[in-house]
């Protein structure tokens, strides 16, 4: 799931205070302990809020996608006292990826749709508000149209308002919905207490 970018308050060093120039690349094995972090970082909070998790689970999994030649990892760039600093990351893929995925490639054939499914799109908390974002949405348009893909497909949680008025702005539509439903028990001891239970009488010469 995206991570939308947020506008952050003013202070000092805020890199909106100057200009930037980004620069973008696919991920080389040497940036997966980088990315990794980064997205660490990124999701931190996030991932408080939300039943599933808006990472890979774990650093074995994140290695495994880099293996998967149908995924596409890319990072995005600028450079800080001759070097380069990380600043966001874009995951995406032509056709549903992994044996865990919840989505059914069906649904998009039966349909006539060839979609492009953003896996992962995330922005440096220092540098969200900039257009950081609406730039790496504008790199993932130009690879879908390049396959020839007719949509973008991502997914979203349904109470991550911002979120939603976000890609909203960006004229994506719902098109379907898994929704966790949840519902609050009372709570009492580990045991059940003592139940009473009717017994029929004996009929005589039973």
């Amino acid at each position: 799931m995206p991570n939308v970018p947020k506008t952050p308050a003013k202070r000092a060093g805020n890199p909106a205070d100057g200009e930037i120039e980004l620069s973008v690349r696919r991920m080389h094995r040497r940036d997966i302990n980088r990315v990794w972090e980064f997205l660490k970082l990124v999701f931190r909070g996030v991932n408080r809020e939300t039943v599933e998790f808006q990472r890979p689970r774990s650093k074995k999994r994140f290695m495994e996608i880099y293996e998967d030649e149908g995924v596409e990892q890319l990072v995005f760039e600028k450079k800080q006292d001759g070097k380069l600093a990380l600043v966001g990351y874009a995951e995406y893929a032509y056709e549903v990826a992994g044996a865990d995925s919840w989505i059914n490639h069906r649904y998009f054939e039966t349909r006539g749709m060839r979609p492009l499914f953003v896996e992962e799109i995330a922005v440096h908390p220092d540098y969200h508000g900039l257009g950081i974002g609406s730039f790496m949405f504008e790199q993932i348009d130009h690879a879908a149209r390049l396959r020839g893909c007719t949509h973008i497909v991502l997914d979203v949680a349904e109470n991550n308002e911002e979120a939603l008025r976000y890609y909203r702005k960006r004229n994506f539509h719902k098109i379907d919905a898994a929704i966790f439903l949840a519902r609050k028990l009372d709570t009492a001891d580990d045991l059940l207490g003592p139940r009473r239970f009717r017994v029929r009488a004996k009929k005589p010469g039973a």
